[in-house]
């Protein structure tokens, strides 16, 4: 028996999917966990950034609960975003701006109740619902690439050889199968010279897949990911 923390089954799995060499820069969005990290090798884990109180993925949750969708959040409201307006409601961009790379989703979620709380009561539209979700992940989406922008310039000083070479930054959890959130975080990688990286969305969510990867890898193993099967 090998014990592994699933956390670092995220932080591995590009290595089983992209054959990624280390270091490289990690954003870890999940349901329970918001971090950035420098991955320097297995068992070797820098933290440049965590959240200071919600994890992303609960908060997506708790958005998808107070605007009546299903759980997990994270899928349903990017569903319903796909049809809405994300210029509507004015959403705050909490620690956006700020030195270093910690995040804070409490107030983002506080925002989003009192924006239903304002909204004429029981006449909670589908056009609300979607018009709500689309600005959420906008604030989102502006939050994450401020955050991750600061942690590649601290990542750049702690591995300046990485400037010769192909940086990488991934992307990886739960909230890395949202596919809006992937593109603004592509879009933040190219333009910083680096390249991003993120599990199929099948491998994003916790699954015995990483935790094998996780656990060969610390036994110096191979396993190799074939059409998505382990062989």
């Amino acid at each position: 028996f090998i014990a592994v923390n699933h956390l670092e089954g995220h932080a591995l799995t590009a290595r089983l999917t992209d054959g990624l060499d280390f270091p490289y820069l990690l954003l870890l969005v999940s349901g329970g966990h918001c971090q950035l990290l420098a991955v320097e090798g297995v068992g070797d884990y820098r933290r440049l950034g965590t959240t200071v109180d919600d994890a992303l993925g609960e908060a997506f949750d708790k958005t998808a609960k107070m605007l009546g969708l299903g759980f997990p959040g994270g899928p349903e409201v990017e569903k319903a975003a796909r049809n809405g307006d994300g210029s509507r409601f004015s959403l705050p961009r909490p620690m956006k701006g700020r030195e270093g790379a910690d995040f804070s989703f409490s107030g983002l979620k506080t925002r989003v109740r009192q924006t239903i709380e304002g909204l004429p009561p029981g006449d909670l539209k589908d056009q609300d619902v979607a018009d709500l979700c689309a600005s959420f992940q906008a604030a989102v989406k502006d939050v994450l690439a401020d955050r991750t922008a600061n942690a590649i310039e601290t990542f750049r000083s702690l591995h300046p050889e990485t400037s010769l070479s192909s940086p990488a930054l991934v992307v990886a959890g739960g909230v890395a199968a949202n596919a809006g959130l992937r593109g603004a975080l592509d879009d933040l990688a190219g333009a910083a010279g680096y390249t991003m990286s993120a599990p199929p969305p099948a491998l994003c969510t916790d699954n015995a897949a990483m935790v094998a990867w996780a656990g060969e890898s610390r036994e110096g193993r191979q396993l190799v990911c074939l059409d998505g099967r382990l062989s």
